[in-house]
């Protein structure tokens, strides 16, 4: 990223942070942002967040980013957050796109209770634990995830639990229909076994 795209990022970011810190509801961070505060270097352009859906109410979440410049970036989207669990938002200021999604799975909750403090380039953040954040990335399993799996389990394979991170990961691939998904982790842990540091 260049540096004006950095400034606008952590701008952005701040502007998230005071809302969420307004709102108390529990959230955190998560995506690439999380990844980099857990000391993986990657580029990211956006900031992706989740918040517990039972303590907060959507319009009343929509305003009160707003009064921080965090818009949504579409028409109804509300309504659009009531259907698919997530608001598709923009910082104003910088043209930042924000994604928060709304949690409701047990899995989510202790995701919250468990995500810490990090200082993030001078804005303090709550941000997943690294082993949530590696679950989060395997039920995505985009190649930019399993990319950011990898590289997790790299630089903190020998910290990380996998035999919850497993249980988990095969939780949500039996729910997904998907009974590759735990082998395919089994090959990228495999794979980073090697380089962990």
């Amino acid at each position: 990223m260049a540096a004006s795209a950095d400034l606008a990022l952590l701008d952005a970011l701040a502007a998230l942070d005071r809302t969420l810190r307004r709102l108390a509801a529990p959230a955190m961070i998560i995506g690439g942002i999380a990844v980099i505060a857990r000391g993986v270097p990657r580029q990211t352009v956006d900031i992706d967040a989740t918040i517990w859906g039972e303590a907060i109410a959507i319009d009343h979440l929509v305003a009160e980013l707003a009064r921080d410049g965090i818009v949504p970036r579409m028409v109804d989207a509300g309504e659009f957050a009531r259907r698919h669990q997530v608001l598709l938002l923009r910082h104003e200021p910088t043209g930042t796109p924000l994604e928060i999604s709304l949690a409701w799975l047990p899995f989510e909750r202790e995701a919250l209770t468990r995500a810490s403090e990090v200082d993030f380039g001078g804005v303090a953040i709550r941000v997943a634990a690294v082993e949530d954040l590696v679950i989060y990335k395997a039920v995505a399993w985009r190649d930019r995830d399993r990319a950011d799996i990898e590289r997790l389990l790299v630089r903190h394979g020998t910290g990380i639990d996998l035999t919850r991170v497993r249980g988990v990961i095969g939780e949500f691939a039996s729910a997904l229909d998907d009974p590759d998904r735990l082998d395919e982790f089994d090959a990228l842990v495999q794979r980073s076994s090697g380089a962990i540091e």
